[in-house]
């Protein structure tokens, strides 16, 4: 059984995609503007990009906003008959 320590060791390490690089480049991008504007609005800003990098999550939690990549259905698709109908003018 993993333990908290563990577990974030695992989630910081692992799945990067491109999303998350995008949100930690941006997180650091903002940090460095905080930094040099000394602007607190800036610096929240980039603890939230830096948040949402280092945990992995979005803007709903971890793959909330994702569509799911394995979808298990268990009806057979269905054939569709159509029928033409024509203008009687």
């Amino acid at each position: 059984m993993m333990n908290s320590i563990d577990a974030f060791r695992q989630t910081l390490f692992t799945q990067w995609n491109l999303m998350r690089l995008i949100r930690l480049v941006a997180g650091i991008f903002f940090a460095a503007q905080a930094i040099q504007i000394q602007d607190a609005m800036a610096g929240f800003i980039s603890a939230i990009f830096l948040f949402q990098a280092v945990t992995n999550t979005g803007c709903c939690g971890i793959s909330g906003c994702a569509v799911p990549t394995n979808s298990k259905n268990s009806e057979p698709t269905q054939v569709v008959e159509y029928e033409e109908i024509k203008n009687s003018k």
